[in-house]
């Protein structure tokens, strides 16, 4: 495990020389009844906080938005792409491009090559994930988390970020209010935009108890989730931080779940609680972004997990430490998916990330205008994750170790890359079948072994990625939805687009994040999350 690194602490925190796992203590033995921080003023119920003057807003919003960036310019994406990066891709497109004209069959083999060992890689971590599914089918279910007493719980803080979502206002509160844990050892932020008047009211027609506080963020650009959370961070006093989203509807007992997580393993960073999906049955989109779902967060985060790599977060459900968020510098503002950025960032500082067994449920798009702008935001900032963390190779290389390092490069440039290559072997599949073999590999042996690689890549991804998706289904008690696992070749098409799309705006508007809009449950029949 790389040496946890203590270069990005928040200024004016002390920093121990002891080593990693005693860095900081337990922790169950962070606080007392008595301790200070459990008494925090909140905001009277249904007002909204605004800064104090003008030259606070001005103080805060620049923290918010540049602070990451002048601490460690290397790691913000306020750049798209540094100099080099510029240089490299001027110089490499033009020299495939001559190369290709002149020596067909030389680029082909070329870059055959060098897509054939990542995607091996990536057949290789679905077949473990598929085999840990499977075993882990075989054991007896797991007793529930004991419950701690309520003296010995640390002080919790919620941070729920809101951009025009008023209709689900009734059923957040709801399934916050719903959450077991100490109301005087918990605060929850609503987050808000100050141009988003409609959610504004709809939080002030409420009745808030009076642990939520409804924290409005200037406006400003960018103008983004992670912007929103850097604004509001400084005013929770929790020691264990954890975001949601206007949509979710967690589990009752994960607050309790992640900090007994936390609690047994002091190198744990953040533990990622597991999404599903609560219309699944509505479309097909929606059948296929289930399955994807199940897959990810039941299957693959878990193997990531135990195979010591380096695990990307989801959106929402992470369960930070507040000493981890701190060292690793807190969110970037300029990256739309600051989550995959905080896990990457995460495993860099010495921290390890783990995944708690409990769900929250979401709402998936259910049409394909909303997946397409949400996965295109999602692929954008994976893109902007990955430039990032490769502007000096040799430094993530010695931050993470070269195990995480090439598991980096399968995981993040092995997905980006696979989204973007797969439709041309349609392509070239349909112009064999029509003009007949093309041979533009080559003929000689070693052109034959990279063709078998290929096309060995090619069938055990798809049967990987399907059998995979059918256990991860009947692990959830959703047989019935199993069989449209064999349609996910077709939703990886559509995940194509999206990557194209992603790289489209990546070079013209890399900052600009697509809403994705959210309907009350009663509108799409959410059934009750039985499923486990």
């Amino acid at each position: 495990m790389p040496q946890r690194r203590e270069g990005n602490a928040s200024p004016g925190r002390e920093r121990s020389n002891l080593p990693p796992q005693r860095a900081r203590a337990p922790l169950s033995s962070h606080l007392s009844p008595a301790d200070p921080r459990l008494h925090v003023h909140h905001a009277p119920r249904a007002a909204l906080t605004y800064p104090d003057n003008a030259a606070q807003r001005t103080r805060d919003l620049d923290r918010a938005i540049n602070g990451l960036r002048r601490r460690r310019p290397d790691l913000s994406a306020a750049e798209p792409l540094w100099a080099w990066q510029k240089a490299a891709l001027l110089f490499a497109l033009p020299v495939l491009a001559t190369v290709t004209v002149l020596a067909p069959h030389r680029a082909a083999f070329v870059v055959a090559a060098a897509l054939a060992l990542p995607f091996f890689c990536i057949v290789l971590l679905r077949t473990s994930a598929l085999w840990k599914a499977l075993a882990t089918s075989a054991r007896p279910a797991a007793s529930a988390t004991p419950a701690a007493s309520p003296l010995s719980l640390p002080h919790y803080s919620i941070l729920v970020p809101l951009y025009d979502e008023a209709g689900v206002v009734p059923d957040l509160l709801a399934a916050l209010t719903a959450l077991d844990y100490p109301t005087d050892r918990l605060e929850i932020f609503l987050v808000l935009e100050e141009a988003d008047s409609a959610t504004q009211s709809a939080i002030e027609a409420a009745s808030l108890p009076p642990h939520m506080t409804a924290v409005v963020v200037p406006k400003s650009l960018p103008q983004t989730k992670p912007r929103a959370l850097n604004y509001v961070l400084p005013r929770a006093a929790g020691d264990l931080i954890v975001i949601y989203d206007a949509e979710d509807l967690p589990d009752p007992d994960q607050l309790r779940r992640a900090l007994a997580a936390l609690t047994a393993n002091p190198d744990l960073g953040c533990v990622q609680a597991r999404l599903n999906v609560l219309n699944a049955d509505e479309t097909w989109l929606t059948r296929q972004f289930a399955i994807e779902y199940t897959v990810l967060f039941d299957c693959m985060l878990p193997t990531l997990e135990a195979l010591k790599l380096p695990v990307p977060l989801g959106g929402t459900s992470n369960h930070f430490t507040r000493a981890a968020l701190d060292d690793i510098g807190t969110w970037d503002p300029f990256n739309v998916t600051e989550d995959a950025d905080l896990g990457i960032r995460l495993a860099r500082n010495g921290w390890s990330v783990g995944v708690v067994r409990s769900t929250t449920w979401e709402e998936a798009p259910a049409n394909f205008t909303s997946w397409l702008k949400q996965r295109t935001r999602w692929l954008k900032g994976w893109m902007q994750t990955y430039l990032v963390h490769m502007r000096n190779p040799w430094r993530t290389a010695h931050d993470l170790g070269w195990r995480q390092f090439v598991g980096l490069q399968v995981l993040m440039g092995g997905m980006i890359l696979s989204a973007l290559v797969h439709p041309w072997f349609y392509v070239a599949a349909a112009v064999e079948l029509t003009y007949g073999p093309l041979n533009i590999l080559g003929d000689d042996a070693l052109s034959r072994i990279i063709k078998i690689v290929t096309g060995a890549n090619l069938v055990f991804g798809y049967v990987s990625g399907v059998a995979l998706g059918v256990v991860a289904m009947r692990g959830r008690g959703r047989q019935h939805l199993a069989a449209w696992a064999l349609l996910m070749p077709a939703y990886w098409l559509l995940i194509s687009l999206a990557a194209y799309r992603a790289l489209f705006q990546l070079a013209t508007s890399p900052y600009r994040w697509e809403k994705t809009r959210h309907r009350p449950r009663a509108a799409f029949g959410a059934p009750s999350r039985k499923m486990h």
